[in-house]
């Protein structure tokens, strides 16, 4: 049990890792290189992340990467409760692994760009490279709107990857095009919705790049302004729970659901 615990923990780690090395990669390239890349296209890069993530680990741990998603699974799904702790503790550290992983591919890049608009770090300006690892508002949401647009987006994300594993959907797809079902979902929602809040969607995602970037010189206002640190990680959680009650009570009965089977 122990010894296959690690293994899980592991490919959550390494699942949560090239999220955060693919998506914040794609960023830093816009920030702090002018890349020609439009939000559809960060979109679509951040979906595509979730997919090889899947992809490589989904056989090991069923590929969570998400604090949210493991929480859900559990009230959803009786997924172990004694992992819920340590897999999340991996995702957060995969996640804090990938925005090192960046800085230091990029570290030149940050220096230049900082010096280059009069940017320091530890104050409020320095959002402006922050916001390549983690999501921050936008300046025109509120806390509360933007702890409802997580909730929602969230909600909606859930829904598809439930619906993904439920086996009595006839509609859901192999098991094979699944990832990229749920890669797609990510991105028409960053696509739609991202300019709001930046879909975090997961608490992993943003909670341990904002560590990371503390450590490297954003100090405490990497966390955001008026705790907002503290959206992301509320409103995922909150998210979730909802496909149960409106859709899969209407499906046919008797069958074994896929995330059952995660062990």
């Amino acid at each position: 049990m122990k010894k296959n615990l690690m293994g899980e923990c592991f490919a959550e780690f390494i699942g949560s890792w090239v999220l955060i090395f693919i998506g914040a990669g794609c960023v830093a390239s816009l920030v702090l290189a002018g890349a020609s890349i439009s939000q559809w296209e960060i979109s679509i890069i951040w979906g595509l992340g979730v997919t090889m993530a899947i992809y490589i680990t989904g056989a090991v741990s069923g590929t969570h990467i998400n604090p949210a998603v493991t929480i859900g699974l559990m009230v959803h799904r009786k997924f172990p409760k004694e992992k819920v702790l340590p897999y999340i503790m991996a995702q957060i550290l995969g996640c804090f692994t990938g925005a090192a992983t960046v800085y230091f591919l990029f570290q030149n890049l940050f220096t230049s760009y900082e010096a280059k608009n009069n940017i320091i770090r530890a104050s409020s300006e320095g959002l402006a490279t922050a916001g390549i690892f983690s999501t921050y508002p936008h300046p025109e949401i509120t806390m509360v709107g933007a702890l409802f647009v997580e909730i929602i987006i969230t909600m909606f994300l859930f829904i598809v990857i439930l619906a993904v594993g439920e086996d009595k959907n006839t509609n859901k797809p192999g098991s094979n095009f699944g990832p990229v079902i749920i890669g797609l979902t990510i991105a028409i929602i960053g696509g739609s919705f991202g300019v709001l809040t930046g879909f975090a969607m997961n608490p992993a995602r943003d909670f341990g790049p904002k560590l990371f970037a503390m450590l490297a010189g954003w100090q405490s206002y990497a966390l955001g302004e008026n705790m907002y640190f503290l959206v992301p990680i509320i409103g995922p959680i909150i998210g979730g729970f909802i496909f149960d009650k409106l859709v899969v009570k209407y499906m046919p009965q008797n069958q074994t659901l896929e995330c059952d089977k995660v062990e």
